[in-house]
């Protein structure tokens, strides 16, 4: 008779997005027969970016997907800017994945191998000194168990791998990394930097630092300009799982994919403290297995993560696989935004900008820097990103007109529109938190996650300074017709920069992970997605995701090989 044998594997990494990506590579590189589980489809490099340099009217609804179909499967995911009929195969259907909200929270999801590292904004920036330190200082949530010079090294591999362009500015709130040569800013922009840095010494505007080429790196091409990016890169310029780190991870030998499978357990021995492996559930057929390995790393996005640790339900963790602390899916943190101000100028109207350049301008936190800088409303601070541009022919929507000579004065840029939105940071709160919600089901019998995540009366005062710096630093660049806004009804998560649940911690008492992502409870278990963040600061957080997650498999590998794990 023949005998099938399970698959031996060293490691499993669940999620194949910014985290599991670069799990699935350094694991892989570093030797280690490494399964990857990823819930969505498969994609492949570049053949199945369909819609790539599509027009608009070369789409059935000219890029806009039918009110319908929003309605009835989209009416979460269709709140974020890169969805649109040329990017809706790439997003979760809200009808097929449920959750349940005590108070408003949108949870964008994609559904795809590379996850969202395929419609991310590439802005890489690093956590600074001070970010690592404003939990000790302040006295909101537990101090970090790392500072700077632990991740700083771990910054510079991440950098160098992935390719960021930027500018050196020397500030200590906004270190500088390994950049490859600044992205140009346009006439208006350098115009405004120009007056701000004049009028307000202690503001820096600076180009964006993004994961996008500006000079070859490998086989990967310098960016071209051609955007929109969500919808994929056939050139590979800028990073996303399925473009880099697959490949190398393929070329080592080591990898073992499977895609459409949830994970919806990690399984534990009481008998050696160890997990053994995960069960899964096929997304097609419904069909259960189980898998096993010796280290498991869970990248599947703070949520997910937290959601499958809480499903971990047994004897000797009955809140949830690592859930000692009681800590586990508490202090939710997510980027506010949505609020700043936007004008018009009319200067340089001779000017233009070539090609579509995928990236901005930044303005790095200038708010409870120093003494000089405290603001007496509120704690931390927030940074500014925005762009000008001219005016295109879709301005047309919005003007009366009709006929030849209508459509052909729209042939002709408008006027230069610049706007300023800031993303600030989220004090961590132990009453902002998910947990399972077992009187509503998915659609494979699962309880579904259950949110109640607010804001408080610090977000709301510093986004009131939001609104007012991002109107006086426009002003004083010379724009007219200034406005403010603040979309309050933009709930919690729309950032997409969700933190927290699994938090890193000196003490396992009061968190879940250790120094290097590491389970407290459970020492072959790592969490090095948003999940693991003690803190928020106010910097788009995927870099410290994939250096968290480098630093952590170096670790996890080491300690194999000295048998501890």
């Amino acid at each position: 008779m023949k005998v099938h044998k399970k698959p031996q594997f060293d490691a499993i990494v669940v999620g194949s997005g910014m985290s599991g990506g670069w799990a699935m590579m350094e694991l892989c590189r570093l030797g280690l027969k490494t399964l990857v589980i990823e819930r969505g489809r498969m994609v492949h490099h570049p053949q199945d970016y369909i819609t790539e340099h599509k027009h608009a009217w070369e789409l059935p609804h000219r890029g806009r997907v039918p009110p319908k179909t929003v309605r009835d499967h989209y009416p979460v995911q269709s709140k974020t800017y890169a969805f649109s009929e040329a990017t809706r195969h790439f997003f979760m259907r809200d009808s097929e994945h449920p959750y349940s909200q005590e108070e408003p929270y949108t949870w964008i999801q994609a559904n795809v191998l590379g996850g969202r590292s395929l419609m991310w904004a590439r802005q890489s920036y690093r956590f600074s000194p001070m970010d690592f330190l404003a939990n000790l200082e302040d006295g909101h949530g537990v101090d970090w168990p790392i500072r700077y010079e632990d991740i700083a090294p771990w910054y510079d591999y991440v950098e160098r791998t992935i390719g960021v362009s930027g500018q050196v500015e020397g500030l200590p709130q906004l270190p500088d990394g390994v950049f490859q040569k600044p992205m140009d800013m346009n006439v208006i922009e350098r115009m405004a930097k120009s007056r701000i840095e004049a009028h307000f010494p202690e503001r820096t505007v600076t180009i964006g630092r993004t994961a996008t080429l500006t000079e070859p790196l490998g086989n990967r091409a310098a960016c071209h300009y051609c955007g929109p990016c969500e919808r994929g890169c056939y050139t590979s310029s800028y990073y996303s799982t399925v473009s880099v780190a697959l490949p190398i991870a393929r070329e080592t030998g080591n990898l073992t994919l499977l895609t459409d499978s949830m994970v919806c357990q990690v399984n534990y021995d009481k008998t050696t403290g160890r997990a053994t492996g995960v069960d899964t559930i096929d997304m097609i057929n419904g069909q259960r297995k189980t898998y096993d390995a010796k280290i498991i790393f869970l990248c599947a996005s703070s949520m997910n993560t937290a959601r499958i640790m809480l499903l971990s339900r047994s004897r000797s963790f009955p809140d949830g696989i690592g859930n000692s602390s009681g800590t586990l899916g508490h202090y939710l943190m997510d980027h506010h935004y949505h609020a700043g101000a936007r004008a018009l100028f009319e200067d340089h109207l001779d000017r233009y900008y070539q090609g579509n350049r995928p990236n901005g301008i930044y303005i790095p936190r200038f708010r409870n820097l120093n003494p000089e800088t405290v603001h007496p409303d509120f704690l931390r601070g927030y940074g500014f990103q925005g762009a000008a541009s001219r005016e295109s022919w879709s301005r047309g929507h919005g003007i009366s007109g009709f006929g030849k000579e209508f459509k052909h004065s729209l042939r002709t840029p408008g006027r230069w529109r610049f706007g300023l939105g800031a993303f600030g940071e989220t004090l961590p709160r132990y009453n902002n938190h998910c947990t399972l919600d077992d009187s509503q089901l998915d659609p494979w019998g699962l309880p579904v996650l259950r949110f109640h995540v607010t804001r408080d009366d610090n977000d709301r005062a510093m986004r009131r300074d939001m609104m007012e710096t991002a109107a006086e630093m426009l002003e004083v660049s010379g724009g007219i017709e200034v406005e403010t806004y603040d979309n309050q009804d933009s709930a919690p998560g729309l950032g997409n920069h969700e933190m927290g649940a699994a938090r890193m911690g000196r003490d396992p008492e009061t968190s879940v992970l250790n120094a290097y992502n590491q389970c407290h409870d459970v020492r072959n278990l790592f969490v090095t997605d948003g999940a693991c963040m003690t803190s928020s600061a106010c910097q788009n957080p995927s870099l410290t995701y994939m250096a968290l997650t480098a630093r952590a498999c170096d670790y996890a590998v080491r300690q194999l090989r000295e048998g501890l794990l």
